[in-house]
């Protein structure tokens, strides 16, 4: 994801050096961060909900 947020900010850059209007690029943009953002915060619900474990493949000692 982040790659491709570097990427549009690039091609945005690109548009506005060749005086090209980029209203909807940045529009485009700023969903994409905030749906980004959104699935952050779900991501990190979920993480809470679930109980912690400890796993073997972690090192874990008893």
């Amino acid at each position: 994801m982040r790659f491709q947020v570097g990427r549009q900010r690039k091609e945005i850059s690109q548009l506005q050096q060749a005086k090209i209007a980029t209203a909807p690029a940045e529009a485009l943009l700023g969903r994409m961060l905030n749906r980004i953002d959104e699935l952050c915060v779900e991501r990190d619900r979920l993480r809470k909900e679930q109980p912690r474990t400890r796993s073997k493949a972690r090192g874990g000692r008893k």
